[in-house]
């Protein structure tokens, strides 16, 4: 679903960047904290992407 790597959504788990449950060996995540997470970084893409046209026009990078 977040097209990463499996090792990624481990390092994303461990970090509590996306909350699981763990049962047994295996960890639980819900749909809804998947959607959350994929919200939340599509948002700081935007985000930042758009920080980085402004200082690019702002320098006439050559950007239009």
């Amino acid at each position: 679903m977040l097209n990463v790597s499996r090792p990624h959504v481990i390092k994303l788990l461990e970090k509590g960047e996306i909350p699981h449950k763990k049962v047994g060996s295996h960890g639980r995540i819900l749909l809804q904290d998947i959607l959350k997470y994929e919200a939340n970084f599509k948002s700081d893409r935007r985000k930042k992407l758009d920080y980085l046209a402004k200082n690019a026009q702002q320098i006439d990078m050559g950007y239009e």
